[in-house]
């Protein structure tokens, strides 16, 4: 899948990505014991425990998307805001990405609930290596719109969350990353529970170089026919 970002770097302002591999990596908490009292508090739901903490899925690189308005079947798909980090020519370099997922079929099956629906990408990127040393200092927020208002959705630092070096280094084991190599790097929790909304925007904010990552997009839903 062809992506194309802009850049704050005068060396490469554009860049034109193509994606060979794309990983969500799944249950990134640093805590531990939160994150299996989650897995206990989904479990309750429906939702099959993950085979390990993380788990990485992978999923079609067709199903990325910088696209503002999408279609989803159905009406319980929701997004969740997390950092992207993308290998283009030699580096690192980090973005955002919404990894949308179907709720209903969660319960069924977690892999192919993150198959099912696409994943909106921001149009914007830094180098990894800018923002590498204070990773835990930038902080990253989504918002849904219900009842014609903006509400905070989700909201946290990213000291949350293991840092993409390590989701890096745990997934690859026994080869090296090549071009092209995608991975959505865990999300944080929903304010108030997970639900669905047919817009949905997201920010991943720099304070030490005061400067925003953001996407917005909008879903469309199609009706479910059996």
């Amino acid at each position: 899948m062809q992506l194309r970002f802009t850049t704050d770097n005068a060396d490469a302002a554009v860049l034109d990505v193509e994606v060979k591999e794309l990983v969500i990596a799944g249950w990134v908490g640093r805590d531990r014991a939160a994150v299996l009292h989650h897995i206990r508090e989904l479990e309750a739901l429906g939702v099959p425990a993950p085979g390990a903490v993380p788990l990485f899925y992978r999923v079609a690189t067709n199903q990325l998307s910088q696209q503002i308005r999408l279609e989803v079947v159905g009406e319980e798909t929701s997004g969740e805001a997390e950092p992207f980090v993308f290998f283009h020519r030699g580096e690192y370099w980090v973005s955002l990405i919404s990894d949308h997922t179907d709720r209903h079929l969660e319960t069924f099956s977690v892999a192919l609930s993150k198959q099912a629906c696409i994943k909106p990408v921001a149009g914007h990127a830094w180098r990894l290596s800018e923002v590498k040393a204070h990773w835990d200092r930038l902080e990253l927020r989504a918002w849904i719109k219900t009842n014609g208002d903006w509400i905070t959705y989700q909201q946290g630092a990213l000291s949350a969350l293991l840092t993409p070096m390590d989701l890096l280094n745990r997934y690859f084991t026994d080869r090296q990353v090549e071009e092209g190599f995608a991975m959505s790097c865990g999300t944080l929790s929903a304010i108030g529970g997970i639900r669905p909304s047919s817009e949905f925007g997201m920010a991943l904010h720099d304070p030490l170089l005061n400067r925003t990552l953001e996407h917005t997009y909008i879903t469309g839903s199609l009706p479910v026919i059996a």
